[in-house]
């Protein structure tokens, strides 16, 4: 996939909504394309995850606390907090039919948070997300 439409996916996603378009390519050029079988477990609850995903095809199903939340598609992602504080996956992902994701994974994220415009760009993004949690 190429990396004008990798950015274009990318902004769409709250936590990088905020980043410049020079951040949005940097994150761009760090994600790899990835292929899960229909029935591949993506994600696990409570499970350390090592990155976000990006949907590009296919879909995928997420179960938090075994009842379905939502189903991905084209532009869903998830991941994007982990990508952070590495903490545990809060849903089950299970891709739902053949799936095609652009993943990052931590050890090539957490670099470019040395860059301070970088950092004040995501933490934008996670005052947006914090907002839309809490309603306003």
């Amino acid at each position: 996939m190429d990396q004008v439409k990798i950015v274009e996916l990318l902004r769409s996603v709250p936590l990088f909504s905020d980043l410049s378009d020079h951040d949005l390519r940097t994150v761009a050029d760090r994600m790899k394309e990835v292929h899960f079988t229909q029935g591949t477990s993506v994600a696990t609850q409570g499970q350390t995850g090592v990155g976000f995903h990006l949907v590009v095809d296919g879909t995928a199903e997420v179960v938090k606390d075994g009842a379905r939340v939502t189903e991905l598609r084209h532009g869903g992602y998830f991941g994007e907090i982990g990508l952070i504080d590495g903490g545990p996956r809060s849903a089950t992902v299970t891709a739902t039919s053949d799936l095609m994701t652009v993943s990052l994974v931590g050890w090539d994220f957490t670099p470019l948070l040395d860059n301070p415009s970088f950092t004040r760009g995501l933490l934008m993004g996670l005052c947006k997300i914090a907002r839309q949690e809490k309603g306003g």
